[in-house]
């Protein structure tokens, strides 16, 4: 299957001061398959926006290429299947919000009527209907980033590349954007996001991928994640017996409260076989402790 998304040995170096080369992206090399959310982690400066300026086109790389839909960059021909939210949105701001997505559907040669009715339906999705009157001048900055979400969607396209598509939102704002993309994913929708909000790549992402000073450093499935990243467990009794006590902390099993301790993966079966036969000892939980996107995160950046 062709990938939505490939890159192969992409690069870009930019002159600095006193004419310096500083390599803002290393030799990215990338696939994004078709219907995945792919998120795209990593500090700043790490090249997160330079390369989603690559992909659309709007700088030229160094060395290296990138497809789209098995099209080549340098044929823009692409950009119909693509929808964009940059990173810090700004438009003709004396147009309204119902205006702007009508001059950027008429770019995509949209039949008007459908048009209209498509660019109703996301003012209402992303709660702009009343405010689609009002020129986009006296939106908050919440309301432009929901306004360019709702620009990029307007031609209905088979990708996405959103450049941290939660910035500036309030709470509202938020859930309102999460669940637009969780409905995009359930279509079949391919969506490349960069974000710095753990927590908004492990509930919509299925892949991660983490990037550092221009390098792409760990590429992960986020189910994995969940699952494989299991360290050990946390074991909550309602009772223990002192006998109990001192066979399981023989075991390792670390003491974290009156009635917990966390126990490795390896020996968890051990102690149960330990608590099992002692009446005094009843288990009220099992948990398992799980390294996260966040200590992902931390160790690979770590190691720079």
């Amino acid at each position: 299957m062709t990938a939505a998304i490939k890159t192969e040995n992409l690069g870009k170096t930019y002159r600095g001061k006193r004419g310096k080369r500083v390599e803002a992206l290393k030799g990215l090399n990338l696939e994004v398959q078709k219907g995945e959310v792919f998120g795209f982690l990593g500090p700043n400066g790490a090249g997160k926006s330079t390369t989603i300026k690559l992909l659309m086109g709007l700088i030229f790389p160094s060395r290296g290429k990138f497809l789209i839909n098995g099209i080549e960059g340098k044929d823009t021909g692409y950009k119909k299947f693509v929808g964009y939210l940059p990173e810090n949105p700004s438009f003709y701001d004396y147009l309204t919000g119902e205006e702007l997505l009508i001059f950027v559907g008429r770019n995509y040669e949209m039949p008007l009527k459908r048009l209209r009715e498509k660019a109703g339906e996301l003012l209402e999705t992303l709660d702009l209907h009343d405010a689609r009157k009002r020129p986009i001048r006296s939106y908050s900055k919440g309301m432009v980033q929901r306004i360019g979400l709702a620009q990029a969607l307007i031609h209905d396209p088979e990708i996405l590349i959103l450049d941290e598509p939660m910035s500036g939102l309030d709470p509202l704002g938020r859930i309102l954007v999460k669940e637009l993309i969780l409905k995009l994913k359930e279509r079949g929708k391919t969506i490349f996001m960069s974000t710095h909000i753990l927590n908004d790549i492990e509930v919509l992402c299925d892949r991660v991928g983490i990037i550092a000073k221009g390098s792409l450093k760990r590429v992960v499935k986020i189910e994995d994640l969940m699952t494989k990243g299991i360290t050990g467990y946390t074991v909550i009794f309602n009772e223990i017996s002192h006998e109990v006590k001192e066979r399981i902390k023989e075991l390792g099993a670390i003491e974290t409260g009156r009635m917990s301790y966390t126990v490795s993966k390896e020996n968890l079966i051990e102690l149960v076989d330990i608590v099992k036969d002692d009446r005094e000892t009843d288990i009220n939980l099992i948990e398992p402790e799980r390294k996260g996107l966040e200590e992902l995160f931390k160790e690979v950046i770590s190691e720079e």
